[in-house]
């Protein structure tokens, strides 16, 4: 009996349930794209689908420090890879075209319409906030 009392928090738990509140598409902190977030085989990425200003000619990733992937297009780009629940958060890999750089990247719903992403390299960090798009 005691079993069947907890089998609901046991579900709730779950990590395939943990992940679905941060799939869908997201408006960036910049206001400047939108990245849809979803499942990827048993993690999460996310790929820009859409870029609200105009993408500076050639519209490449140039910046990329790995000279074989310059000529691929931004729009898109999967710029978040390998997203795992990690606790409350989701941890993985975030990529930054405009800066050609990478970073580990944590995120975490901090309310129904908002994402809130932490980059690090080393012991240098960035938080910003992104809003679901409509």
């Amino acid at each position: 009996m005691r079993s069947a009392l907890l089998l609901p928090f046991a579900l709730l738990a779950s990590p395939a349930l943990a992940i679905e509140p941060v799939t869908g598409r997201w408006l960036t902190d910049t206001k400047d794209g939108i990245i849809e977030i979803r499942r990827c085989g048993q993690a999460l990425c996310g790929r820009l689908v859409k870029s609200l200003v105009p993408i500076a000619p050639p519209g490449t990733d140039v910046n990329n420090p790995d000279k074989s992937l310059r000529n691929r297009p931004i729009l898109g780009m999967t710029v978040l890879t390998g997203f795992k629940p990690d606790g409350e958060k989701w941890a993985g890999q975030a990529y930054d075209p405009k800066a050609g750089k990478s970073y580990s990247t944590t995120l975490e719903r901090t309310g129904p319409d908002e994402l809130k992403l932490r980059g690090c390299v080393a012991i240098f960090c960035r938080t910003v906030t992104w809003t679901r798009a409509r």
